[in-house]
């Protein structure tokens, strides 16, 4: 339950594939990877969807942990993003939506919605394991697909120093989830 946007983060790369299998129905062709105006698109998203749930959770949250937890979110988050934009101005590359951004906007807006029916310790909670579960999705995708496929070395130089700070997210994340109960 608390795991659903982990469990759609997962799976959410399978969409690339898929759509590459089903154009290209040679089994033994690798799936292709992301462009790099999907892949910037891909992780402008995932910060812009961690930054929504830190409002909802600053909106929410009387707990003073989890709700310097969801500044740093927000804060963190955003000054990517903003180096992301940046960067796409720069190379005069427009951010290409994908399915894999989309099953990560349509995946987050169901968890917004179940968390905005909890309260208290509950919201808290499930807050906090969504966000141990975001973070390990996103780094696990960094790590394993957009960092390798990406062409451009600033736009790779990007992620990479994303991959750090996230990593320390998802540190963080884990260990208030020991706190929070």
């Amino acid at each position: 339950m608390f795991k659903s946007l982990f469990v759609v983060g997962a799976l959410a790369l399978a969409p690339l594939s898929a759509a590459q299998a089903q154009s290209h129905p040679q089994a033994s062709a690798p799936a292709a990877q992301p462009s790099d105006p999907q892949i910037a698109h891909i992780a402008y998203t995932a910060g812009q969807l961690d930054i929504e749930a830190a409002d909802q959770t600053l909106a929410k949250s009387t707990n003073a942990e989890v709700r310097a937890f969801a500044e740093t979110m927000k804060r963190d988050h955003a000054a990517v993003n903003e180096q992301a934009m940046a960067l796409v101005k720069k190379l005069n590359v427009m951010p290409e939506a994908n399915a894999t951004s989309t099953a990560l906007t349509e995946a987050a807006a169901r968890e917004r919605e179940r968390l905005a029916g909890l309260s208290g310790m509950a919201f808290d909670k499930a807050y906090i394991d969504n966000e141990v579960a975001f973070h390990r999705t996103v780094n696990e995708a960094l790590r394993g697909t957009l960092i390798p496929g990406a062409r451009n070395a600033e736009l790779k130089a990007l992620l990479e120093r994303g991959l750090a700070l996230f990593q320390e997210h998802q540190a963080h994340a884990e260990q208030l989830a020991r706190h929070v109960r």
